[in-house]
């Protein structure tokens, strides 16, 4: 079983043991109510890194005015129980004063950019000034050598990247492909909120995006989606875009591109639900 802790201090002592024993450190960074998509990135945390951290914080400055921050899901001992069969070394579940001791209505944030304003940032303002500021302050309290996040929050995933290169944070960025449930959902805490019907409707989008994978180019694939999900009971679009994945900025030259990063983002009733799939053309 894991040992959780919540103190900066505590982590710092055992941080401190670790380095003086010559061992590496991988870090998960999640929000808990943890499903076997978090469960892969600790496995390939485990591969990394002699030791591994998993933290646990729910994170206020990435949740906009209306979203669910106060019903979001904890659930800190069963979390515990479902990563005891794991390589996980320690849990880190600090409080809001831990992570932000000025007070997170007041904390600084990072710019995330041109790139942080679209797609999910113009659905949702602020949210990866919030995503990038807190990971930043994990990276500030665990100081690993990895870092491992899932390819289903591809955007955020790219912002991160890109703030630990520009930063020179010296961490290393690994991703892990998207898990799905039998029905070709992605994995996500958030799948808890959708009722049987509202589920069913969602089976929507992964099917949307296997039917465009076999698309002859990126706007054909846009194309396909939008228009499967346009008509699917239940969902409502957001987005639909192919970006490329060095950039993720829209793909405009669509007959030249051999690889674009399809996304997607759309509500199952009340429920938003993001997917993307890496497609290759001309192969």
């Amino acid at each position: 079983m894991p040992a959780i802790i919540h103190t900066l201090g505590e982590l710092e002592g055992i941080r401190e043991a670790w380095r003086a024993a010559g061992e590496s450190v991988a870090l998960v960074p999640t929000m808990g109510s943890l499903h076997e998509g978090h469960k892969a990135l600790v496995a390939e945390a485990g591969t990394l890194a002699d030791r591994v951290v998993v933290s646990i914080f729910v994170n206020p400055l990435q949740f906009g005015a209306g979203e669910d921050f106060e019903k979001y899901p904890r659930s800190l001992a069963e979390d515990e129980a479902f990563l005891a069969d794991t390589t996980v070394d320690i849990i880190f579940a600090p409080d809001v004063d831990v992570v932000y001791p000025e007070g997170p209505e007041v904390a600084p944030t990072l710019d995330a950019g041109a790139v942080g304003e679209l797609y999910e940032g113009a659905s949702r303002p602020g949210h990866f000034a919030g995503v990038l500021t807190v990971v930043k302050r994990l990276f500030d309290c665990v100081n690993p050598d990895v870092a491992v996040f899932g390819r289903k929050d591809a955007q955020q995933l790219f912002l991160i990247e890109s703030m630990s290169n520009a930063m020179k944070l010296g961490i290393r960025i690994v991703e892990v492909g998207t898990v799905r449930d039998a029905d070709g959902l992605a994995l996500s805490s958030r799948n808890a909120y959708l009722s049987p019907t509202e589920r069913d409707q969602a089976r929507a989008i992964p099917e949307a995006l296997e039917t465009a994978s076999h698309a002859d180019n990126p706007h054909e694939a846009v194309r396909v989606v939008r228009q499967a999900l346009e008509s699917a009971p239940g969902i409502v679009v957001d987005y639909v875009d192919a970006v490329d994945p060095d950039t993720f900025l829209p793909v405009f030259d669509s007959e030249m591109v051999q690889h674009a990063h399809l996304i997607v983002a759309a509500n199952a009733g009340s429920v938003r639900l993001i997917d993307n799939r890496l497609l290759h053309f001309g192969q």
